[in-house]
């Protein structure tokens, strides 16, 4: 139990049970001032998660008291945030699209910027259009599922197969699409290509691949401390694994299928060089919601 926060709530010794959820949450928060960005909201969702209940449950019931064990479970778990460990691995979810997604540390964390890859997808195959509307999709790399679901659930009549090399990860995967009912998606192991059906050819493909450079200081910093290196980090300044898709990619295209990449902040330009490379065109470079460049893509024939 952190000393600092028992202390903080008066608890030093031996949790109390005439605490409000009110106070839990300023106290919470003031701990985690200086670690979190969010204080305030993570100490809502460490609350909430302890005791089972919706974040406007607080906000309806600030003055309400607590039992000293949901007491002493909250000073546990805002102890692990202050170590640095992710909301999402604590509490074992993370919302993307919407969507509420099982989380472990053998995946990455869903990152919002990820939903502009989904945007542009469906931007650019709209249902509306029956040349579209069963469209075959293969996501790389799923992790948690969340690019494959959220484009599966949007899209019901599209066939979607998501692939991941950690078993881990294709059985959270897996999980995620059974609690979410979502049926028009096959999820399954390989190590990129080498279990898809060589036979198969789809309109999409998509990937949120590793592509940060082994020596970069970010790896030291946040959330990323806490995942899996091996979904994280590419040789060749990080875009080994992008280059590998996008040779192997054209032989499970359409003709006029497009593929689309996520990447670093800084790699959009060398993203595009490898596409162009490649023989795709059309390559274009979306920015994600900070304005930085994001996701590249081109068209293969």
């Amino acid at each position: 139990m952190s000393d600092r926060l028992s202390k903080t709530l008066g608890v030093d010794g031996g949790a109390s049970s005439n605490l409000s959820i009110a106070e839990l949450v300023a106290a919470g928060r003031e701990q985690l001032a200086n670690c979190s960005d969010s204080a305030k909201l993570d100490a809502q969702i460490l609350l909430s998660f302890v005791l089972d209940k919706p974040t406007s449950y607080l906000l309806a019931w600030p003055e309400k008291s607590v039992s000293a064990e949901i007491v002493e479970r909250f000073i546990e778990l805002v102890e692990r945030r202050l170590q640095g460990e992710p909301i999402a691995y604590i509490i074992g979810e993370r919302e993307f699209w919407s969507l509420p997604l099982k989380v472990s540390p053998a995946t990455l964390i869903p990152r919002p910027d990820t939903e502009i890859l989904v945007e542009l997808v469906l931007d650019h195959y709209s249902a509306k259009s029956s040349a579209h509307s069963n469209l075959r999709c293969l996501d790389l790399g799923t992790g948690t599922g969340a690019i494959a679901l959220a484009l599966a659930i949007e899209q019901p009549n599209w066939q979607v197969e998501a692939i991941d090399f950690n078993p881990d990860a294709v059985l959270l995967a897996q999980s995620n699409a059974k609690n979410l009912a979502i049926a028009n998606v096959e999820i399954y192991q390989s190590d990129w290509f080498s279990a898809v059906n060589p036979a198969k050819v789809f309109d999409v493909i998509v990937s949120n691949p590793p592509y940060i450079d082994q020596d970069d200081p970010h790896l030291s910093q946040g959330d990323v401390v806490f995942e899996p290196n091996s979904a994280l980090v590419a040789a060749d300044n990080g875009l080994a694994d992008i280059r590998h898709i996008a040779t192997q990619a054209k032989s499970y295209l359409i003709a006029g299928g497009r593929l689309y990449i996520e990447h670093g902040y800084q790699q959009g330009h060398a993203v595009r060089n490898i596409l162009l490379e490649l023989g795709y065109h059309d390559v274009v470079t979306a920015k994600d919601y900070g304005g930085n460049d994001r996701i590249s893509y081109g068209t293969f024939t």
